[in-house]
């Protein structure tokens, strides 16, 4: 079988095409496999608020092994030995939290690059350049490949967004709606007017620039209406937070059709 080492879902977004995706945040291979098995175009295993450490994240991305979703990670922080070992576990797109300016974003784009355009070390062995069978055809696209998303989360990073969008080599920009709201005094209100006039700041200079625009979507209706304003790649579910909201619905439909049990 031959070994794949090209991201499609990266393709997509440079010819400027949309892509769906979904969060998968309970650090469990079974969900990330049914998430692929969903048609989803990327799955964003979530390191940063997800329970998972490196060999779950390795257990997930085999789940979704064999299926056209690509997998993509939200790192725990923006630290280069913690994205050297997401990387080497085989992810093809990484989302690096709480970058607040230029220097921090040039870090993250440093921590995903080989040398000589980066720092990230070089090593046939792990599970991504498929533990020596033919690494250096991974290793060689490897800089070109990987996907590399920066989140805007709080007031700095808005005021810095003009540098930050400068970046040579960051692909795109995540805006993080909770984080931005609640740093801006509005805890976890991003529907209030303040947060919803710098979210729209921030989508205007991003449809300016060469980056890709992405955040979360609370429905379809919601996702319908961020398409349509120029996001590429959203977050349409997750697994934890969507079954959450089924299982509610459903006890609630209960109560109200039995009250009296």
């Amino acid at each position: 079988m031959e070994i794949t080492n090209e991201n499609y879902v990266k393709r997509l977004m440079k010819e400027g095409k949309k892509v769906t995706a979904a969060w998968a945040q309970a650090g469990s291979s079974i969900t990330a496999e049914i998430l692929g098995e969903s048609g989803f175009d990327a799955v964003m295993i979530d390191l940063e608020h997800g329970p998972g450490d490196i060999m779950t994240l390795i257990h997930q991305i085999q789940g979704l092994k064999g299926q056209p979703a690509i997998p993509f990670v939200r790192a725990p922080w923006n630290d280069f030995v913690q994205i050297k070992k997401i990387l080497d576990a085989g992810t093809f797109g990484l989302l690096v939290p709480y970058v607040n300016t230029a220097e921090e974003a040039e870090a993250a784009v440093r921590a995903v690059r080989y040398p000589v355009e980066g720092i990230r070390g070089v090593a046939g062995s792990p599970r991504a350049p498929h533990y020596g069978n033919n690494s250096l055809e991974y290793m060689k696209k490897a800089n070109d490949e990987i996907f590399l998303m920066t989140a805007v989360e709080t007031p700095e990073a808005v005021a810095n967004l003009d540098e930050i969008l400068r970046v040579k080599g960051l692909d795109g920009i995540f805006i993080g709606p909770m984080d931005l709201a609640t740093s801006m005094g509005h805890f976890g209100d991003p529907s209030h007017p303040d947060v919803q006039k710098v979210i729209r700041e921030v989508e205007a200079k991003v449809a300016l620039s060469d980056k890709i625009l992405s955040t979360v979507a609370g429905n379809w209706e919601d996702a319908e209406a961020k398409y349509g304003r120029g996001y590429q790649i959203l977050l349409l579910m997750s697994d934890t937070l969507t079954l959450g909201k089924v299982a509610r619905g459903l006890v609630q439909q209960f109560k109200e059709a039995f009250p009296e049990r």
